[in-house]
């Protein structure tokens, strides 16, 4: 019994000591009590496009029960991902308190000699200024996420609207993009893959003159074999824009960067309009006169609602505006136009104006200022009384010199 009283003594001595240990030892901080849980929440394009940037946000939440005072994030990517700058690698997030969260945003490049795959990021976070480093990596598609697939993109049916752009112009321009598979699937060394195609985006840039003012395709469908998109984007050409053929870039981004397409489209300017010529004298005898005119498109590609009109100070016009209607291009069409003037002028100048819509585009050009010779009745009855005069000196056996000697006298 004795023996059993001295253990009962030594354990009760052996507690006690532990308890007054425990007692003293420091407090759990609350940075300790802090737990971090980062994930990468999206990443924009996705997937992460060869030789373009990527925006990749990252999420950092306090799930502990404790607050974090000092909170930053550090990202290290590997290749074939780099920083846009250096500077950028560290952010200071701040107070963490249990339940919050922060979302940072660090936009990355991806080598423009990187394959198609994956590409790992690291992320590091610190609780409290001075404190470890905490990793977690993620894994980031490039180029598609749509690997296997075997369908080509090809392109066809260029359009443009109008057909023949002038400066000043606005029209649009279409094609298609055709996944040129006839079966469903292909076997490459055993191994079966799709045909389908995808095209993930379509980028069509303007040049010096053209401005493309639509927004540019980005879309995630499946073209099947066989099947095709039309794609159609907005222009707008300068008021200096000089006459030739444009090519303007479009890039396709497909399956993945081996399916990447660029093909040059081509955009033609043409200035020449409508041409209206005089086809014969412009002449008004006695005030009132029919002018006729020879209207011709000189344009590459059918106008439409084509018209005619004259104008002179002391003039009128009937009728006042020509309305030809649709001319196909170098088609030739004849007016006439009477006129009528009570002006004691030898010659007006008239001012000869065409309207006309190339596509939706309408058009107001003045093509010409001509001269309106007046010729009055005094004019034309002089010349007929020495015709008349001469005649009858022969009949009466005068000399035609004399005849005029007089007439000259007379004068």
């Amino acid at each position: 019994m004795k023996i059993n009283s001295v253990v009962q003594k030594n354990f009760y001595i052996l507690l006690c000591v532990a308890m007054l240990s425990t007692s003293f030892i420091a407090p759990v901080s609350a940075a300790s009590a802090a737990t971090m849980k980062v994930n990468i929440i999206e990443y924009d394009p996705f997937p992460a496009q060869i030789g373009e940037y990527v925006d990749v946000s990252v999420k950092i939440e306090n799930v502990g029960y404790g607050r974090a005072d000092a909170v930053s994030l550090k990202m290290e990517p590997e290749y074939p991902f780099s920083l846009d700058s250096q500077n950028n690698a560290v952010e200071f997030i701040g107070i963490l308190s249990p339940e919050d969260a922060a979302v940072h945003e660090y936009r990355l490049y991806v080598d423009e000699n990187s394959k198609v795959g994956t590409g790992t990021v690291d992320v590091y976070y610190q609780i409290y200024t001075g404190g470890s480093w905490y990793k977690s990596s993620f894994d980031l598609k490039v180029g598609s996420n749509t690997f296997d697939s075997k369908g080509t993109i090809e392109l066809r049916g260029i359009s443009c609207d109008p057909v023949v752009f002038m400066p000043g112009d606005v029209g649009t321009v279409s094609f298609t993009l055709a996944n040129t598979a006839t079966e469903s699937s292909v076997t490459i060394d055993d191994v079966d893959y799709d045909t389908n195609a995808r095209v993930q985006s379509g980028v069509l840039k303007g040049v010096e003159g053209i401005d493309v003012t639509s927004d540019s395709y980005v879309g995630s469908g499946v073209i099947g074999p066989g099947d095709s998109i039309t794609l159609s984007y907005n222009i707008e050409l300068t008021d200096d824009a000089k006459d030739g053929t444009y090519y303007l870039d479009f890039a396709m981004v497909g399956n993945s960067h081996t399916y990447n397409n660029n093909w040059r489209i081509p955009v033609k300017v043409d200035s020449a309009s409508v041409k209206v010529i005089p086809s014969k004298p412009m002449e008004l005898l006695n005030g009132e006169g029919t002018l006729e005119f020879d209207v011709a498109n000189m344009h590459p590609n059918t106008l439409s609602s084509v018209s005619v009109k004259l104008s002179a100070d002391g003039i009128d016009f009937s009728p006042e505006e020509y309305f030809v209607g649709s001319m196909d291009s170098d088609e030739l069409f004849t007016i006439e136009v009477d006129a009528k003037s009570d002006i004691q002028e030898s010659s007006v100048p008239v001012t000869i104006t065409v309207d006309y819509r190339n596509g939706i585009n309408e058009h107001n050009t003045e093509v010409a200022v001509r001269e309106l010779k007046l010729v009055n009745e005094a004019e034309g009855n002089s010349g007929n009384l020495a015709t008349v005069g001469i005649g009858l000196a022969v009949l009466l056996g005068i000399p035609a010199v004399i005849f005029m000697k007089r007439r000259k006298q007379n004068n």
